[in-house]
């Protein structure tokens, strides 16, 4: 089954819209003696669905608002906020919210105050920063519980669990819900209940208590039916449609995306309409049914380019690139799939495009274009590189602030201390001049402190140089498998240290056969499928088991380096050269056979590998470890290529004169099957990927 791009039910701003509403609101509008708050409860309802209708009716009352109530004033900034971001001025949205803080905190109302941190909270979200979002909603959140705001403190409720629930503290954000769906029962309404149970029913899905979410979810339906609101039932069944998915339920999901979708055009909600054409092709895909697939997405990308919908365009087109790749045509597929890539490259979501590349890679290998899935496995594992390099960055900096952080604390201290020894001098100066009988004893008790204070600068001392001697371990290991980490590598191979090892070693072993030094290369086979199937925690799992596997079956005086991701590097100093397809052998069955327990099952993992001996000289000049590195890279993904749970190796070059390292870099396969490189083939005992009860 193909994989394929969804959107799930958008988080906070967009949950809901009284469809009704805006026929009431319309008729509202026009009676211009209605009082303002009433009206801007009306667009409020209109502005959650509908932001570019909401728009031009707040900015209708702007003018009277500004010189209204301070609840007034404080509710119409508050939506034209929100406005704004729908319409996707972020810009004008931000300085809004600013104005809305400023405002707040000037007429001291908290209600104020608490809007514009938590529709500040959700543009930070929309830009992508987590951190500063929550700060915001939480603080609006604390400000909102001493107001007597229903709508307010429902909805800032809802947002601080879902909050909490990007934080992975799952725990928490359904302690938090319940709390405010408690609330939401004994002072709010109808559709305070329809707002909270359908953030329950998500967190439920979340926490993969499917049973729990599709409760809670029929209980929001018999609420939303005393809304007689077409827009919120239709937010209910974008949920279904997710609860649906996630239980493999999908025709219940097809028939609840479909009455969404009709609910949506009913009301003219087009920025939701465009996802539910997306989360249609997306179902049709998973069952199967291309045709259907490819004019669901051709209708979403000609809904997206009407509203300038950048993101479900490129998830548009990357579902019709699965379609067409499906049916055997990949010219189509091909052009749909690089051209939706564009977009995520354009948009600059890293993270997004390595996983579309990997999705890419899959269905090319499916279609059996192998070549281009060896391309787009390379593409998206450079991208993979660069992701963990910069987390791996990201990290060290934390430690250093946190390092930095402590040493300005025990600097802090020290001048405490030393202020205090300043002020003990002062006391014994004037105590010489009243008492001059008690100067041996103040003299005594001065130079007491003096040495208290010598042995603890001595201690943190030697405190410090702990610390450092831990940051220095900390730089050369990976956290999570404690194997070294890439830069402790890239140190050791331009190191003098290597040159001296390789010298010592170069020659033959004891049984007189040649002896050379070897890298292997290894990837874990589907581990998108284990992240997504099982969490990332049993993702870490795996790969700290994978690591103890490699310190069992390498010896002690083999290298063995977290190369990034799910990529583990193992430097053999020494070895007979014609053990290296044992040691491949070895690898693959070795790691095979390890099995870790999760949710109840067994699971085993695979690798494919990439090796060869170093160094490599064709023609009689050694490359690079580097670009040997990169050989190495590209036998990991031929192995790939061709059917995973095995080892491609490099052994060494032949009619070298007839050709170029350049132009072996550039296709190690052709290469190989034009005769010009000899390679070995180690496939491994095991399937690629099971899981037992």
């Amino acid at each position: 089954m193909p994989a394929a791009r969804t959107f799930r039910q958008p988080r906070r701003r967009t949950a809901t819209l009284l469809a009704s509403l805006l026929l009431a609101s319309s008729c509202a509008w026009g009676q211009t003696a209605a009082p303002l708050a009433e009206r801007l409860a009306g667009i409020r309802e209109i502005n959650r669905f509908i932001p570019e209708r909401a728009l031009p009716m707040l900015l209708g009352v702007e003018h009277e608002a500004r010189v209204a109530t301070v609840a007034d004033k404080g509710e119409m900034l508050a939506q034209l906020c929100v406005a704004y971001m729908g319409v996707g001025r972020l810009d004008k949205a931000l300085a809004t919210c600013d104005e809305l803080i400023a405002f707040g905190r000037q007429a001291n109302d908290n209600g104020a105050l608490a809007k514009g941190l938590m529709s500040k909270g959700y543009i930070k979200y929309r830009q992508k920063e987590l951190a500063v979002s929550h700060a915001l909603i939480w603080e609006a959140e604390r400000l909102a519980l001493t107001t007597d705001d229903v709508e307010l403190r429902v909805r800032v409720g809802v947002s601080s669990a879902e909050s909490y629930a990007e934080d992975g503290n799952f725990f928490l954000a359904l302690e938090k819900t319940q709390a405010v769906l408690t609330y939401a029962r004994q002072h709010g309404g109808p559709v305070h209940l329809v707002m909270v149970l359908n953030s329950l029913a998500r967190l439920y899905g979340q926490t993969r208590e499917h049973d729990k979410g599709f409760e809670a979810l029929a209980e929001a339906t018999e609420a939303a039916g005393k809304t007689n609101s077409p827009g919120r039932m239709a937010t209910l069944k974008a949920t279904e449609y997710g609860l649906a998915v996630d239980t493999g339920q999908m025709p219940r999901a097809l028939k609840a995306q479909t009455m969404a979708l009709e609910l949506q055009r009913q009301i003219g909600a087009q920025s939701l309409v465009v996802r539910s054409l997306v989360n249609l092709a997306d179902c049709y895909l998973k069952m199967g049914d291309y045709r259907n697939a490819k004019s669901y997405s051709v209708q979403a990308i000609a809904a997206a380019g009407k509203i300038n919908d950048e993101v479900a365009l490129a998830t548009a087109r990357v579902n019709l690139g699965q379609a067409f790749l499906s049916t055997g045509n990949l010219t189509e597929g091909k052009r749909s799939f690089e051209a939706g890539l564009a977009s995520y490259e354009k948009s600059g979501d890293k993270p997004e495009l390595q996983t579309v590349l990997a999705e890419y890679g899959e269905a090319l290998e499916r279609a059996g274009d192998y070549a281009g899935a060896v391309q787009a496995y390379h593409r998206e594992r450079t991208l993979s590189n660069e992701l963990f390099e910069r987390r791996r960055q990201k990290a060290m900096l934390e430690l250093q602030e946190k390092y930095d952080a402590d040493k300005k604390q025990r600097q802090i201290v020290l001048l405490e201390r030393e202020n205090e020894i300043k002020s003990v001098e002062i006391d014994n100066r004037r105590l010489q001049q009243r008492v001059w009988w008690l100067l041996a004893a103040v003299f005594a008790l001065a130079s007491l402190v003096v040495a208290l204070l010598y042995r603890k600068v001595r201690h943190a001392n030697a405190q410090l140089f702990l610390k450092n001697q831990e940051l220095k371990q900390q730089s050369a290991r990976d956290p999570l498998t404690n194997l070294y980490n890439r830069r402790h590598f890239q140190e050791f191979m331009r190191g003098d240290r290597m040159l001296e090892r390789m010298g010592d070693q170069r020659g033959a072993g004891t049984t007189g056969e040649e002896m050379v030094s070897a890298l292997f290369l290894l990837d874990v086979d589907h581990f998108k499928h284990i992240n997504d199937t099982w969490g990332h925690s049993v993702g870490d799992a795996v790969l700290i088991r994978i690591a103890e596997s490699l310190r069992e079956i390498l010896r002690e005086t083999d290298m063995i380096v977290r190369w990034g991701g799910e990529e583990f590097l193992a430097f053999l100093p020494s070895i007979p050269k014609s053990g290296l397809d044992d040691v491949a052998r070895r690898l693959l069955n070795g790691i095979g056979d390890t099995s870790i327990a999760c949710q109840g099952t067994t699971l085993s993992v695979n690798v494919s590998i990439g090796f060869a001996p170093y160094p490599l000289a064709p023609a009689g000049q050694p490359l690079p470890w580097e670009r040997a590195v990169n050989l190495v890279d590209m036998a990991l993904y031929m192995a790939k290529g061709h059917g995973r749970n095995r080892a491609y190796g490099v052994r060494g070059f032949t009619n070298f004169g007839q050709t170029s390292m350049e132009e072996i870099e550039q296709n190690l396969e052709q290469a190989w099957r034009a005769g010009f490189v000899d390679m070995s083939i180690v496939t491994g005992g095991y399937p690629d990927l099971r899981a037992s009860a």
